[in-house]
């Protein structure tokens, strides 16, 4: 009982570390693509200092390689997206655009599964879009962020999907690495390909090494061992609930640190509160439905 306490605990942390990636999406200067790349980069010597450390075993098959590695540049094309909607529109804006990651995932996961989509699934599937609506409405001046935020959430919910498979065949940090360092390789060759290896310096400013690491080492590869290892004990369904707090961290986290910039209008907060009650309510009804 006390371990599931701790680790409850510890999910809460991660969660609300992964809420405050929005904020530093924010405050580094760099574009998304250069910050995507420092940021995996981080997050993959990080992990592979933890790797050192522990002494874990890092052997995969080559089929284990490449699909780890295709599915890592997914990985990659979601944190690009998701920083680029943040540089054009706000924190709240993107969250809770990426928070319609459940509607995609609902219509994703029974394709690439093969399974049947249920009544209730669409039942969400239409509330979220119902949210989504209102804020195009009454925050058209983001409506580019709003497109970026929804592209991120379903490059989001396809790796997902695809990870889901994945871990029933392979340790959860293994494959985290692994496409830590496909993302990485990915977005080298894009760079490569537009320039900004040569056009872009590497004298960063301090401010922005300083968020840099924090990024890669604490919100990305230190919170997802943390996330991770929290699995042993609590339940699925109780991690997707904790989880579907992001949103909600994030904006709190974002109205603190910029305030004014962060205020939106009444329309938008009844979309946000139509699509974060629809993810808190998917769950239950997913948790009740396999009960069943």
């Amino acid at each position: 009982m006390e371990a599931n306490k701790k680790n409850l605990l510890i999910l809460h942390a991660t969660v609300f570390v992964w809420g405050f990636t929005g904020v530093l999406g924010k405050v580094i200067s760099i574009d998304a693509v250069p910050m995507v790349w420092y940021r995996v980069l981080i997050a993959t010597s990080t992990l592979f200092v933890w790797f050192l450390i522990t002494k874990k075993s890092i052997k995969v098959t080559k089929k284990q390689f490449i699909q780890f590695f295709l599915t890592g540049g997914i990985v990659a094309i979601h944190w690009i997206f998701f920083f680029h909607a943040i540089k054009v529109s706000t924190v709240s804006v993107t969250l809770v655009c990426l928070s319609s990651f459940t509607l995609f995932t609902a219509i994703l996961e029974p394709l690439i599964k093969k399974q049947p989509i249920y009544g209730g699934d669409i039942l969400v599937g239409l509330l979220i879009i119902a949210g989504i609506y209102m804020i195009f409405k009454f925050e058209s001046q983001y409506t580019l962020g709003i497109i970026f935020g929804l592209m991120a959430a379903v490059a989001s919910s396809l790796f997902s999907t695809i990870n889901s498979t994945l871990v029933q065949k392979s340790e959860p940090a293994i494959i985290g690495f692994y496409e830590l360092i496909g993302g990485l390789f990915w977005i080298t060759i894009y760079r490569f390909y537009d320039g900004s290896f040569t056009s872009m310096p590497f004298n960063l400013s301090g401010k922005d090494w300083f968020y840099l690491t924090i990024l890669g080492t604490f919100c990305t590869s230190v919170a997802y061992v943390a996330g991770v290892s929290v699995m042993r004990t609590l339940s699925a369904f109780r991690v997707a609930l904790v989880t579907n707090l992001e949103p909600v961290y994030g904006i709190i986290l974002a109205y603190i640190f910029f305030q004014n910039k962060e205020q939106m209008s009444t329309g938008f907060y009844f979309g946000a509160v139509i699509i974060l009650a629809s993810i808190f309510l998917y769950p239950i009804y997913k948790n009740r439905k396999n009960h069943r």
